[in-house]
């Protein structure tokens, strides 16, 4: 399959990019996840549902992350500054509602059989996110989609989020289409540049050397109501 690399430039207030988060405590992973990104593909293209076909085919390709930090230091030798702490946000989902109205009792959370959940339904929820984070994601993509996949992330069909709908990013996104991985984190490195940004570290597909390899199970084989997804190894390099 002859294949290019999309330049996708993520930048916010708040990011969240969870991969084996369930029920009440929803983590995030310090970079993007291959099943966030192309959650965001999918968005772009109006793409609902299962995308079994869709999937197939990303399955496969390659997922490169750069993170960058501020630099601290701008007139002088360059110093990366701390990474800010984890934001944690508690919700109550389904509380305060009136359930002999019946549309706010839509709203509570019940059984499997629709009845009333012990304790009124109410569920407490811990979600986490990163604070003021940057990436540039350079993602491979089959060669005769590249062009449709640009046109979407640029005029998207659904809003792009980074993780999470509350996660609203705050520069443009898609920032090009290069022939190889190379030209395209040369371009993520001049962008880092003009924001006076410098690379902390990198995430790389399989095990290579590096500071710690990571296996995360974020490979989506079905979006949709029952997702399943694969594993894929990749290496955390520090700059």
């Amino acid at each position: 399959m002859s294949t290019r690399y999309l330049l996708l430039w993520l930048q916010a207030p708040l990011q969240a990019w969870g991969h084996d988060s369930k029920f009440g405590r929803r983590d995030t992973l310090n970079f993007p996840t291959k099943s966030g990104i192309l959650g965001l593909v999918c968005c772009a293209l109006g793409a609902g549902g299962e995308q079994t076909e869709l999937l197939a085919e990303f399955a496969p390709l390659k997922q490169t992350v750069l993170s960058f930090a501020r630099n601290r230091n701008p007139n002088g030798k360059p110093e990366k500054t701390a990474r800010e702490p984890l934001l944690r946000d508690f919700h109550m989902v389904g509380s305060g509602y009136d359930d002999s109205d019946p549309w706010q009792t839509l709203l509570i959370p019940k059984t499997a059989d629709g009845k009333k959940a012990v304790g009124g339904g109410t569920k407490m929820t811990y979600r986490y996110y990163l604070q003021d984070a940057y990436f540039a994601v350079v993602l491979e993509v089959p060669d005769d989609q590249a062009e449709a996949l640009a046109q979407a992330l640029q005029q998207p069909v659904w809003d792009l989020c980074l993780g999470r709908k509350t996660c609203v990013p705050t520069d443009v996104i898609y920032r090009g289409t290069f022939n190889d991985e190379a030209e395209a984190e040369t371009h993520a490195l001049s962008i880092a540049k003009e924001k006076n940004l410098l690379l902390d570290f990198q995430v790389r597909e399989g095990e290579q050397d590096g500071d710690e390899v990571l296996t995360l199970t974020d490979v989506p084989l079905q979006f949709g109501e029952r997702k399943v997804y694969r594993d894929r190894r990749v290496t955390v390099v520090k700059a």
